[in-house]
C-alpha cells in the first residue's frame, strides 16, 4: 500500500466516525447553493488529483496564527512550511494529573472555544465517499481558525466524483445537504513533513490530508477522548493550573517566562483537572494561574486549587494529554 494509500484510509475513517452519531445528535440541514433550474454544476465540475494538486503554505508562528507562540529573532521558531517536530520542547509539557499522576501533554498554542467547520462526504445511502479528502476553508492565520473542526456531513449524489468539491467556494456552488453533527475532532493543521509521535491511545499519529480553497493541508488526528459541542456549540473546556518563572504582574512575567519546573528536570507542577477516559476531559484547556511562591507545595488537583491563584480563565490552550502516569 502506498503512502497515499495509507494517509486516504485515514480519512475515510476520520469521516466516518461522524456516522455513528444518533440522528437526535444533529443540529440540522441546510441547501447550499441556488442554480438555476434545469442546469447541473456537478456536471461542469473537473475532479482533482491529491497528488499532483498544489499545497497551501502553513505558517502556525506568524504573528496572525499565533498568541504564546509567535517567531521572532530569538526563538528559532520553525519557518513557513517547514516540518515542525512538535516531540521536543517548547511543544511538550511534563505536569501532573488530578490524583498527581505525571502526565505529558502537546502545547498547540491558544484556541477558541468556537470551532470551525470540517466537511466530510457521503453517499445517500450513508457510505463515505471514497478517496474523498475532508474540506475545511480556514488555515492558521486566517480569521476563524481553530484546531477544533465541528464535523459537518455532505451528502453527495450517487455519480459525484470524488474530489469535485476541494474548496468551502465549491460547496456553495453545488445544491448539496449539509448537516451540522455535534462530534468536535482535534486536528492541527500543520506544514508537510511535520511528526507529533505521542498519544494517549493507539491512534495513527500520521498525518491526514484535507482539501483548503483547491490545496492539499495535513493536520494530525488526538483521538484521546470524544468531544461533542456543548448546548452553545463551542468546544468544551476543562481547568489547568500553571506556574511560572516570574508571576505575570512582575516585568517580563508570564508565559515569557517559561514554566517553574524542578531543578534539573522538565517537571512542572502544572495541574490538569481531568484525564483521558474522565468526566469532563477537554485537550482546550482554560488556564489560571498560580503564585510561583507556592511551587513546591503543588503536587495535585486538591492543592493546586488551594493555592494563591493570581489569575483565572486567562487563555484557552489547546493541550491534548499524550501520557498518564508516566515515570
Amino acid at each position: 500500500m502506498s503512502s497515499n494509500d495509507t494517509t486516504r484510509r485515514r480519512v475515510l475513517k476520520f469521516a466516518g466516525s461522524a456516522m455513528v452519531v444518533a440522528l437526535a445528535g444533529c443540529t440540522g440541514s441546510e441547501d447550499v447553493g441556488d442554480e438555476p433550474s434545469g442546469t447541473d454544476p456537478m456536471e461542469e465540475s473537473r475532479t482533482m488529483d491529491p497528488e499532483g494538486a498544489p499545497r497551501a503554505e502553513i505558517d502556525r508562528f506568524s504573528e496572525e496564527a499565533g498568541t504564546l507562540m509567535v517567531r521572532d529573532e530569538m526563538n528559532d521558531l520553525p519557518d513557513p512550511n517547514e516540518p515542525v517536530d512538535f516531540d521536543q520542547g517548547p511543544f511538550v509539557t511534563r505536569g501532573l494529573g488530578p490524583d498527581g499522576e505525571a502526565v505529558e501533554y502537546y502545547n498547540f498554542d491558544v484556541q477558541p472555544t468556537e470551532p470551525a467547520p470540517i466537511y466530510a462526504f457521503f453517499r445517500e445511502n450513508g457510505d463515505p465517499v471514497e478517496d474523498q479528502l475532508n474540506v475545511v476553508d480556514v488555515i492558521p492565520g486566517d480569521e476563524g481558525y481553530n484546531d477544533f473542526w465541528h464535523v459537518h456531513e455532505v451528502t453527495v449524489p450517487d455519480d459525484y466524483e470524488a474530489n469535485t468539491v476541494t474548496s468551502g467556494a465549491d460547496l456553495m456552488e453545488h445544491d448539496l445537504d449539509i448537516t451540522a453533527t455535534d462530534i468536535i475532532k482535534n486536528c492541527p493543521v500543520v506544514p508537510e513533513g511535520s511528526t507529533a509521535t505521542k498519544r494517549a491511545g493507539d491512534e495513527d499519529e500520521g498525518l491526514i490530508e484535507g482539501w483548503y480553497e483547491g490545496e492539499v493541508v495535513s493536520y494530525f488526528l488526538f483521538e484521546e477522548a470524544p468531544l461533542e459541542t456543548t448546548d452553545s456549540n463551542e468546544v468544551p473546556v476543562s481547568p489547568i493550573y500553571v506556574s511560572f518563572n516570574t508571576n505575570p504582574d512582575e516585568d517580563g512575567g508570564g508565559p515569557q517566562s517559561g514554566f517553574v519546573t524542578e531543578a534539573s528536570s522538565e517537571q512542572t507542577h502544572n495541574v490538569v483537572a481531568t484525564l483521558p477516559g474522565q468526566d469532563g476531559y477537554s485537550p482546550l484547556w482554560s488556564v489560571s494561574v498560580y503564585d510561583n511562591a507556592d511551587f513546591e507545595n503543588v503536587s495535585d488537583l486538591e492543592s493546586a486549587t488551594s493555592a494563591t491563584v493570581l489569575a483565572t480563565d486567562t487563555a484557552t490552550v489547546n493541550c491534548p494529554v499524550v501520557s498518564a502516569g508516566m515515570e
